[in-house]
């Protein structure tokens, strides 16, 4: 395997970072998932624009443009022959010293990965998958604006592992309102009638690639799609509920904290976002020129 790395594509095993990074020493710096369907990489500027805007709000200059980022990964993808597979950038501040400063950090370092991914096993996207509400509250977006994918995803983690242990592969996390925020690492949505409701990025919501996607192919779909603050009766009380994310794509929610979903199966709305969703992640893109 080769992984892009500061400008160069590298062996997997030559693919290092070093232990003063203030990536590995405090979570310093941005990321994001892309995948790639049948030769397209989907979203791919999307991907980049947001990359580039989290970098920004932590003023971490990448020292690449987009243009170059988005060469850098069809390269990459390439080298490694991924016609199908997922992507991770990561951007961290680079090598510093143990102090906290991150303008004493050389330059950023630029990683690309092409690899595979399964997040969730196949039964669940046929049958849905049941979640519980972790303890765990989201991180409020004064203290880290949940637009920005940081490096730094220990909140998130926390809430995994709460929901692991639970017996269960996901967990729906509230803000400390005690509205719907999102999952550990995937939107929100719910159907109510024509409605395709999901909570607004302000309640803790990362802006989601797919999230924008899935709200697009709804209001095709002539669905009333709108933002909307979120409790949990608006979950146990919905005729659907799925998730979205780069990693997960589209996966039916039937049960949460006991109470069933709907029908307690994926529902017809669920099931033809998912169709519509893999249209478009084969057309909307960048090639790869194999």
């Amino acid at each position: 395997m080769k992984v892009f790395l500061n400008g160069q594509l590298v062996d997997k095993k030559d693919a290092v970072v070093s232990v003063f990074d203030h990536g590995l020493l405090y979570g310093d710096g941005v990321f994001e998932g892309t995948r790639v369907y049948n030769g397209n990489i989907a979203f791919l500027g999307e991907h980049i624009d947001r990359l580039l805007d989290s970098a920004k709000v932590i003023a971490l200059d990448i020292g690449m443009t987009k243009q170059e980022l988005i060469d850098a990964t069809v390269d990459t993808c390439r080298a490694n022959g991924i016609e199908n597979g997922y992507i991770r950038h990561v951007v961290t501040r680079g090598s510093g010293t143990l102090g906290l400063n991150p303008y004493l950090c050389e330059k950023a370092s630029v990683i690309i990965i092409a690899d595979n991914i399964k997040l969730y096993p196949q039964e669940m996207y046929d049958n849905g998958m049941k979640i519980i509400t972790a303890g765990t509250m989201r991180n409020m977006p004064e203290a880290l604006n949940p637009k920005v994918k940081s490096l730094n995803y220990l909140n998130n983690i926390m809430a995994k592992i709460e929901a692991i242990n639970s017996g269960v592969m996901e967990c729906l996390l509230l803000n400390p309102q005690g509205y719907v925020a999102e999952a550990s690492g995937d939107n929100v949505f719910v159907v109510k009638g024509n409605k395709l409701i999901t909570p607004p990025t302000w309640c803790g919501a990362l802006d989601g690639i797919t999230r924008s996607k899935v709200m697009q192919l709804g209001r095709e779909l002539g669905l009333d799609v709108v933002e909307q603050v979120m409790t949990r009766y608006e979950i146990w009380t919905a005729d659907e509920a799925f998730l979205t994310g780069t990693a997960a794509e589209v996966i039916a929610v039937v049960e949460l904290d006991k109470r069933s979903i709907g029908t307690g199966t994926p529902g017809p709305v669920t099931h033809k976002l998912v169709d519509a969703y893999r249209k478009l992640v084969v057309e909307d893109g960048i090639r790869i020129d194999f």
